[in-house]
């Protein structure tokens, strides 16, 4: 009976190990099962490029700046380059905008460009503000780009990006331009699409397929 106790316990031990490598052996799988469901809920979100390539503005459009900066001549560049119909209009004012289907604002302060135009700071944000309001009356969206990175930015640039910004239907800003995270912020409690490039001439691409 003594030599049948050992062979016993073997025998239980085995069937409980088969159980447990069974065991064990499900719950991987419904592991692996809950991972690719998982990993397929997070594709299905899109990612904030995924997002701005979406968003379809209509042509013609009129291009100006918020700030009387040196890069709402580059737009106009990318406009063209991207053979889009186009006008560039530096002093834009609501009569600028017949027939126009989309307004496309340059964020970015700069003092030669103001002093140039015979403006001050205040002067051309009542311009933008009219422009703005103008453009949302007749149902006409804004596409804003800052195109001038870090440099650009600053306290004035920063205030007239505070307030159009967040009019915007969609962005596209050069990634230096947003080190801090500022357009990331405003974009995101706004649910306004954002695409980063790293350098201006990176943005013809989402530029030309922002249009129809």
């Amino acid at each position: 009976m003594a030599a049948l106790i050992p062979g016993g316990m073997d025998g239980a031990l085995g069937i409980e190990r088969r159980k447990y490598i069974r065991k064990d052996w499900k719950m991987k799988k419904w592991m692996a099962v809950l991972l690719t469901w998982v990993l397929l809920v997070l594709l299905s979100f899109p990612s904030t490029r995924g997002q701005a390539e979406t968003v379809t503005f209509e042509q013609p459009l009129v291009i100006t700046s918020a700030g009387q900066n040196a890069e709402v001549q580059l737009a106009a560049i990318l406009a063209k380059k991207a053979g889009l119909d186009y006008r560039l209009a530096k002093l834009a004012t609501g009569a600028d905008l017949e027939n126009a289907k989309t307004l496309v604002l340059v964020l970015g302060a700069s003092m030669k460009g103001l002093g140039a135009a015979g403006l001050d700071v205040e002067k051309e944000r009542e311009r933008v503000r009219t422009l703005t309001d103008e453009a949302r009356k007749k149902g006409i969206p804004i596409l804003c780009l800052h195109l001038g990175g870090e440099s650009r930015r600053g306290q004035q640039t920063d205030d007239l990006m505070a307030e159009f910004l967040p009019l915007a239907k969609m962005a596209i800003v050069v990634k230096s331009g947003n080190a801090d995270g500022f357009f990331t912020r405003v974009c995101g409690q706004k649910d306004i699409p954002l695409v980063e490039v790293e350098r201006a001439a990176d943005a013809l691409e989402p530029f030309r397929k922002a249009f129809r």
